[in-house]
């Protein structure tokens, strides 16, 4: 006889996969099996988990259209289940599998575009933290500003892409206009909620590598020398006081060299 958790993991394997059978002993309340119930509890779960996706990737679903997304989705949940009854986090891997699907390959940007839904969904519902006063940074003197390490806002996120995902993704939302565009212009992309609304930022040149770096823990001149070997036309002041001006960052602390270095001339 099959223990509860065999049971258990029967149960959920059927329920996802249409091919298979309804788990051995399920009867109705009549006592009889109940394989056609089974298919309706099966396709409301299936539809239910779409929806959830759906309402992440809405972008996606208006550039693939309703039939095509619904199509993959299903696929994605059949392949993919929530490994968690909280459903916040489900779809991380959607990007990921979109750029597997072999019949979206003649869309290549989709998997950067369902990157910035999804992280905009995550950065909805961050943490709540105060972004650092322009007039804090300011404070610090100028030969001590390189050695600090800026801590960014817990809901940032960021998006490198090949192609113009901000652009499509912008102009596949709520109000937004499709129109051409250059595929081959790729996008850099900031996402953050530093109060009530998230907001989806373009970055410059060497901007996502300064503030990759920057939330690697690395101290401004290391970022700045990361981000100018990305491009040399690099601008810190620009760059930092755009940065500053979208709430990213939320303190800031001493690198790590700098305290090391510290201790060893007290030593």
């Amino acid at each position: 006889m099959l223990r509860l958790a065999e049971r258990q993991q029967e149960f959920a394997a059927a329920l996802l996969d249409p091919e298979r059978p309804a788990p051995f002993g399920l009867v109705g309340p009549d006592g009889e099996p109940s394989a056609r119930r089974f298919a309706v509890y099966r396709n409301n779960v299936a539809a239910g988990l779409v929806e959830t996706i759906q309402a992440t990737f809405p972008a996606i679903c208006r550039i693939v259209g309703q039939a095509f997304f619904q199509a993959m989705a299903r696929t994605y949940v059949i392949a993919e289940p929530p490994g968690s009854p909280i459903l916040l986090d489900y779809g991380a891997s959607f990007p990921d599998f979109i750029g597997d699907f072999a019949p979206a390959a003649t869309l290549p940007y989709l998997s950067d575009v369902a990157r910035i839904e999804y992280f905009w969904t995550q950065a909805y519902h961050a943490a709540e933290a105060s972004p650092l006063d322009p007039l804090v940074l300011a404070a610090i003197a100028p030969d001590a500003l390189p050695e600090i390490c800026l801590l960014p806002h817990p809901s940032v996120h960021l998006v490198r892409s090949q192609f113009p995902a901000f652009t499509i993704w912008r102009m596949n939302i709520a109000g937004g206009v499709p129109a051409p565009v250059d595929l081959a212009l790729g996008e850099d992309v900031l996402i953050v909620r530093p109060a009530a609304e998230v907001e989806v930022r373009l970055l410059a040149r060497g901007g996502l590598d300064f503030l990759q770096a920057l939330a690697d823990g690395m101290s401004v001149l290391a970022a700045l020398k990361i981000a100018m070997a990305a491009d040399h036309g690099f601008d810190l002041t620009v760059n930092l006081e755009e940065l500053m001006r979208t709430g990213v960052f939320i303190g800031y602390s001493p690198s790590t060299s700098t305290t090391l270095q510290k201790s060893a001339g007290r030593s």
